[in-house]
């Protein structure tokens, strides 16, 4: 049995950041536009799955709960991802639709929070999404009740190989209970680790009249 870390081992685990820096006046006006900025060095510096991203929703008894799921889209209007509607954070997104993101790129010694409002895609724009998706995505999402009981891997696998067999060469229907989400953002925080632990932060906030407002936060 591999020996377990004790509490002083983890404490002393640390490092001290010192790659970049980030001041107000290098931040876009727009925040989508300076995620953009940062999300095409994070692609150019060939991290692994840049657009992972912790998920954080709360259900109406108000118990976080966070996943990682893949971002796949960013235009003006906010950040898509796609799943299952029946899932925890489907359902979660059902009774209560705030949302929190968090990027975080270690190799570049930053981070992305983003918190906002979520709401379902159009269903055309979520068939257009499910028919670019491999076939074995695509079936995989008509054999899983995500976040459902499952009595043994065996039971899934049977399910997948059917449904693979009934939809070779044929049109696969995005399920009902499947699509997309977009988290229009409220609120954004760029961070830059600095050496000593005083990083930067740069936080974006939409005011009342729809204009985005930006300041410098302490570490």
């Amino acid at each position: 049995m591999a020996a377990q870390p004790d509490t002083a081992s983890i404490a002393d685990l640390r490092k001290n950041y010192t790659k970049e820096s980030l001041d107000l006046a290098d931040t876009d006006p727009d925040p989508i536009t300076q995620f953009k900025k940062w999300f095409a060095q994070a692609l150019d510096s060939n991290l692994p799955e840049p657009n992972a991203m912790a998920l954080a929703t709360a259900a109406s008894n108000m118990q976080p709960s966070v996943r990682i799921v893949l971002l796949k889209g960013v235009d003006e209007r906010g950040f898509i991802f796609y799943t299952n509607y029946g899932s925890r954070k489907g359902i979660d997104l059902a009774q209560n639709k705030r949302a929190g993101i968090c990027f975080n790129w270690l190799e570049l010694e930053r981070q992305i929070r983003i918190e906002g409002s979520c709401e379902k895609l159009p269903g055309a724009e979520s068939d257009q999404y499910f028919a670019s998706r491999p076939f074995e995505s695509r079936i995989g999402a008509l054999a899983s009740h995500q976040s459902s009981v499952v009595r043994d891997r065996q039971q899934l696998q049977t399910q997948f190989d059917q449904l693979k067999s009934e939809y070779e060469g044929k049109e696969v229907p995005r399920p009902e209970n499947w699509g997309g989400y977009l988290v229009k953002p409220l609120r954004l925080e760029f961070w830059q680790g600095r050496p000593g632990r005083l990083h930067d932060r740069i936080e974006y906030n939409l005011n009342d009249n729809g204009v985005w407002e930006r300041r410098r936060l302490s570490p």
